[in-house]
């Protein structure tokens, strides 16, 4: 049996429960974000950083930020590996992929989680 190392679960169907999750926590977390702008039609800059610098609003932007980084993986992931045939080209390509994603992750939470 082959297995894939680059695979995040190493299983199509937890990915792609993985995936939806995330879908969903990433629709009600722009809803909450619309919603709020919608509520606010003059926002000043002060409510606005107030709104992040509320710790429950942090928490819920840096799951944001991570399920962002888990719906991208998986589906950058699936594409490389249904049309680049070539391992070599895939797994560079994979990496790249990866470094970036990280590279957003930790970067989104320094912002978050920067005063």
């Amino acid at each position: 049996m082959v297995k894939n190392v680059t695979s995040l679960t190493g299983n199509g169907l937890k990915d792609w429960l993985i995936q939806r999750i995330t879908a969903v926590y990433f629709v009600v977390y722009m809803g909450f974000i619309a919603g709020y702008l919608f509520s606010h039609p003059y926002l000043s800059y002060t409510e606005w950083s107030n709104l992040f610098h509320c710790c429950v609003f942090q928490v819920a932007s840096a799951i944001a930020l991570l399920t962002l980084t888990l719906h991208s993986w998986i589906g950058l992931w699936t594409v490389t590996t249904d049309y680049l045939s070539c391992t070599i080209v895939r797994l560079s390509v994979q990496g790249i992929i990866a470094l970036i994603l990280t590279s957003q992750l930790f970067a989104g939470f320094m912002i978050i989680w920067g005063r």
